[in-house]
C-alpha cells in the first residue's frame, strides 16, 4: 500500500497524518497515533474496549519475529479484509481505534513513573580570576 491508496482509505474517516513509520506507515489524527500499515496489512490500535471487536472477525494481533522469539503487540490488531470495501464501517473502527489510542494516553499519563526522579547535579558557576598587576 502506498501513501496516496492510505489516504484513499481513511478518506471517509476525516484527514490523517501518513508517516514513514519502520517499514511501513504510521497513521494519526491530531498527533495522536492510531494505526500501522506494514506489509500491506492495516493494524488498528486496541484497548479492552474494542479487542473483543476484532477477536469476533477472527483478527489476530500484530506481532513480528527476531533472531530470538516472536514479538505480540497486543495494543494493534489487524483490520479485517472485508472492511477494506466498507467505507463507513471502516471509518467507525477508525475511529474505535483513535479512541482506545487517546484513551491509552490518558491512561499513561495519569501514570506515575516508575522511575525516580532525579535532579541533574549543577556545578557552580565560578567567579572568573582576576589579573594580577
Amino acid at each position: 500500500m502506498d501513501r496516496d491508496h492510505l489516504a484513499d482509505l481513511f478518506e471517509p474517516f476525516g484527514r490523517v497524518t501518513i508517516r514513514r513509520m519502520f517499514s511501513g506507515f504510521g497513521i494519526s489524527a491530531d498527533g495522536v497515533n492510531f494505526a500501522l500499515v506494514i506489509q500491506d496489512a492495516i493494524y488498528l490500535r486496541a484497548d479492552a474496549a474494542t479487542i473483543a471487536k476484532f477477536e469476533a472477525e477472527g483478527s489476530r494481533p500484530f506481532s513480528y519475529t527476531t533472531r530470538l522469539r516472536t514479538v505480540t503487540v497486543a495494543s494493534y490488531w489487524r483490520l479485517p479484509d472485508r472492511l477494506l470495501d466498507e467505507p463507513d464501517e471502516f471509518a467507525m473502527w477508525s475511529r474505535a481505534a483513535l479512541a482506545a489510542a487517546e484513551r491509552a494516553a490518558l491512561e499513561k499519563a495519569r501514570k506515575p513513573s516508575s522511575k525516580p526522579r532525579v535532579a541533574k547535579a549543577t556545578t557552580p558557576k565560578l567567579k572568573p580570576r582576576q589579573r594580577r598587576a
